[in-house]
């Protein structure tokens, strides 16, 4: 085992929950399944183990969260993804109080309570304060979409305490040169921007296009419709708090055109909020194109999947990634685990040049 990963989580939400329940799903594993891990991509990176990882403070603003032990807290409403492992052992990390800022959209107070976030009647933590005391190594931003204010408010805080981001939702932090250079500047590395899922319909919409081009298959028209009933999805019921969402998901698939799609002949985004779906999602992808002769061709994939630990192992191995960057004194955009684990990195690449890429870094051949 390596030494212990602090990570602090800013959003106990379905996310987090995964998250925290897969740490502990894995630190049991059986050497079988360390040796074939499912849902990471090495059991071992760089000496880290998933059993290396160790929150030490989370942050969130819902009054059945705050002020208890992130044990009960992953499990509290309105959190609802499947369970991994439910016994889970008594966490000395309370939940602290974050800044609301712009993470709960009003439309959400239309809703039942164990559907939506009930915000907590009390103050805001000193966040800086709170993240020196822990010592965390890394933040893990999963606030929800369209929490810009919020999300810059934590990379403010991640510069002032040296800690490193792991950007897990759609603001362009990571990918915006303005934030990549203050981390530069600083020496700070950062993972990001919006997390990909293990398989989720993003990869396989990318992986689907690009087997258009690799074929020959001219794509002219392409559509992404996802439906989900967790707090994601009724968050993304404000429409208002999609544009960077649409532009992470829609430039993730563009990205492995040779010429990109115009406007109005690719949409990609989410289509409606199903209580009754959980935290389940489902995906509906259709793509045509034209074959030999311009004669035309059609294909249509239906993905069923949990949406929030579909991520975790993603994260896990950003995570890692980032704190071999910090042990060998690297700061800055990470383009190559970025490239593959997040849906709007700084550099885009192709998924198995990234997924290379990635193992190269680990090996240390290349530094980022």
């Amino acid at each position: 085992m390596g030494r212990a990963i602090r990570i602090a989580i800013v959003g106990v939400g379905n996310c987090a929950s995964s998250l925290v329940q897969g740490l502990e799903y894995y630190r049991h594993a059986s050497e079988d399944e360390r040796t074939r891990p499912i849902g990471l991509m090495h059991y071992d990176i760089g000496g880290y183990t998933p059993a290396d990882i160790e929150v030490v403070c989370a942050f969130d603003i819902d009054a059945r969260k705050v002020d208890h032990p992130l044990n009960e807290a992953v499990f509290a409403k309105p959190n609802n993804t499947r369970l991994i492992w439910p016994d889970l052992p008594r966490s000395d990390v309370i939940v602290h109080m974050g800044p609301v800022l712009d993470g709960v959209s009003p439309h959400m107070e239309d809703y039942p309570e164990d559907r939506r976030f009930v915000v907590a009647q009390r103050p805001a933590v000193d966040v800086v304060k709170v993240l020196r005391d822990s010592r965390a190594d890394i933040l893990l931003n999963y606030l929800p979409v369209g929490s810009q204010q919020a999300a810059e408010f934590y990379a403010t805080a991640c510069l002032e305490t040296g800690v490193s981001l792991v950007n897990c939702m759609p603001v362009f932090l990571v990918s915006n040169a303005e934030w990549a250079e203050a981390f530069r500047r600083r020496g700070i590395p950062i993972v990001g921007d919006d997390i990909k899922s293990q398989l989720g319909a993003t990869i396989l919409h990318r992986t689907l296009a690009q087997l258009f081009v690799d074929r020959g298959v001219k794509l002219t028209r392409t559509y992404q419709l996802n439906t989900g009933g967790n707090t994601d999805f009724l968050n993304m019921l404000n429409r208002s708090r999609l544009s960077a969402k649409k532009r992470s998901k829609t430039d993730a698939v563009q990205s492995v055109l040779p010429d990109p799609l115009p406007d109005d002949h690719i949409h990609i985004g989410p289509s409606d909020y199903v209580p009754w779906q959980q935290d389940q999602k489902i995906g509906f992808l259709r793509l045509e194109g034209r074959i030999f002769g311009n004669i035309p061709i059609e294909l249509e994939a239906r993905l069923v999947v949990e949406d929030s630990p579909n991520s975790a192992g993603m994260v896990i191995d950003a995570i890692r990634c980032c704190q071999l960057a910090r042990d060998r004194g690297i700061g800055g955009p990470l383009t190559s685990i970025s490239a593959y684990a997040m849906k709007h990195p700084p550099e885009q690449l192709p998924d198995t040049a990234a997924r290379e890429r990635v193992e190269r870094f680990i090996r240390g051949e290349i530094e980022r």
